[in-house]
């Protein structure tokens, strides 16, 4: 009788692994995959800033053809006036404000269209416009008209990817303690940050159109990936959808261990539902969607937006013009001042993985964003005034400057967001997240543009003046989160609790005297 290998360990693992967790780890990863290439294809313009004005008396060898006298030679017109500050600032406005404008009507789209369409579709159109950038280097293409349309095209179009990405993942996964694991899958806008400065960094000093080219083909070929694979529903491939909210979760829980009938009774209901559709494998039917006006009235949607606006408006300040200010204060090259600029990102992985999970110990996103946001201020000081004394001190600053710059931005984009938009106020209503998500990053976007406007224009009087301002806005968000952060501090502190339940019953005496 011939014996028989037992069962191969990996085969075993992918046994033990439900249906239900494979479908959900390939929905982290694919969303992850899908942003990562939004922001790698919004990086490129950051990087090749610094290419298209140079100080040419720095550059060796200056072509044969060229008088000693010309000081533009190796600038891109009409980026090579004296003036090229605001010039290369309107790029990133003309972007911003489209992404801005564009975000409060996505996130409506969002939930009325079917996200696998909404969203490979956004993704291939982002590659074409991305694409058109570049080719105005192959195309000899000089006028400012050119470079400002696509940026207000591309802006549009990239408001497709978050709301429609947290609506996906909303979907698939229940409210809880997520803080930590939406800080790591929200490490894909570091991630495509980091990866769309290297490949925009290695193409810069030689052909930088390349810089938009590669990374438009990436994102319209994710796009591609994107339809062909995007689940957008657990209930669309047989898997359990999940609970939205804890109270429901805790009495399921409560009654299957109280009577076994209750279980039945679920079973039994679930039955039902599958018999109504018809076959389980269909599609189930999905809420309604909510209004503007009713998202904007979930407790703590405001609040958190307003501080998500300042809190961006520093971040994006950092993503547009952190490589020019390396070149310019540290005198590095386009290519190596890209390259210094990931630690920035880097730091921000660190710091929303850690927001996140600080969040989920204490059970406080405001008090989280708080205290981060407290000490960014100091921190952007610093930097300003000795981050540039030594290659250490460089590296390290930036490490720690991205860490808690990001954490609150990457903290209140994903985990709050996804909160909000499954409410208990909501009664399980999950289709509210697309427009919740679109109002929150819509107002951080309009922070976002304002910052890279202002350092345009801050930036031409000297680089200290547009540190102050991100010291100020740094300020203004945390003072946005002074409610919320009051009252978790009374949920969180047992003499909160004590001296209201003191000053009730005092009243209620009082009371009771009087009559």
């Amino acid at each position: 009788m011939t014996m028989r290998s037992p069962l191969a360990p990996a085969i075993r693992l992918m046994r033990a692994v439900s249906k239900d967790s494979w479908y959900r780890g390939f929905i982290i990863v694919l969303t992850f995959l899908i942003y990562t290439a939004y922001h790698l294809s919004r990086k490129p313009i950051s990087i090749v800033k610094s290419q298209l004005h140079r100080n040419c008396s720095e550059i060796p060898n200056p072509p044969a053809n060229i008088s000693e006298n010309d000081t533009t030679w190796c600038n891109w017109a009409p980026f090579d006036q004296s003036n090229y500050k605001e010039l290369l600032g309107s790029l990133d406005t003309s972007f911003l404000v489209a992404y801005a404008i564009g975000m409060f009507f996505s996130g409506i789209f969002g939930e009325r269209l079917p996200l696998r369409y909404y969203l490979s579709g956004g993704m291939v159109i982002c590659g074409v416009f991305t694409c058109f950038l570049g080719l105005g280097y192959y195309w000899n293409i000089h006028a400012l008209w050119y470079y400002i349309l696509f940026q207000i095209l591309n802006g549009l179009a990239q408001t497709t990817g978050w709301p429609s990405v947290v609506a996906c993942m909303g979907n698939w996964f229940g409210k809880g303690k997520r803080g930590f694991i939406m800080g790591v899958w929200n490490s894909h806008t570091a991630v495509g940050n980091i990866l769309g400065s290297l490949i925009a960094g290695a193409f810069v000093s030689s052909s930088w159109g390349l810089s938009f080219i590669v990374p438009g083909i990436i994102i319209g070929s994710l796009g591609i990936i994107c339809f062909f694979f995007l689940v957008e529903y657990p209930e669309d491939v047989g898997c359990a959808p999940p609970i939205q909210n804890e109270e429901a979760k805790n009495g399921l829980e409560n009654a299957q261990v109280m009577n076994s009938s209750t279980e039945n009774i679920f079973k039994s209901q679930e039955a039902g539902d599958l018999e109504e559709s018809g076959n389980p494998q269909q599609p189930a039917e999905h809420p309604q969607a909510i209004s503007f006006w009713g998202a904007l009235t979930i407790p703590g949607v405001v609040e958190f937006s307003l501080c998500l606006l300042f809190a961006k408006l520093v971040s994006y300040t950092f993503l547009y013009w952190l490589p020019l200010y390396i070149a310019n204060v540290a005198h590095f090259d386009p290519k190596k001042a890209g390259d210094m600029s990931t630690l920035f990102d880097a730091g921000g992985i660190i710091g929303g993985i850690l927001a996140g999970a600080i969040s989920d110990f204490s059970g406080g996103s405001a008090i989280t964003c708080s205290l981060m946001l407290i000490l960014t201020a100091p921190m952007l000081f610093i930097y300003n005034h000795f981050g540039q004394t030594s290659v250490s001190a460089t590296v390290a600053m930036l490490i720690v400057c991205g860490m808690l710059v990001n954490g609150p931005y990457s903290l209140i984009t994903t985990a709050v967001s996804a909160d909000l938009g499954t409410h208990k106020s909501l009664h399980g209503n999950a289709k509210a997240l697309s427009t919740v998500t679109a109002i929150i990053d819509g107002s951080g976007s309009i922070g976002a543009a304002l910052g890279p406007t202002l350092a345009s224009v801050l930036s031409s009087l000297g680089w200290n003046y547009v540190f102050y301002m991100l010291i100020a806005a740094d300020l203004l968000a945390c003072l946005f989160l002074a409610r919320l952060v009051y009252k978790e501090i009374k949920e969180m502190c047992p003499c909160f609790k004590t001296a209201r339940g003191h000053s009730v019953s005092l009243k209620h005496s009082n009371s009771e005297t009087l009559q």
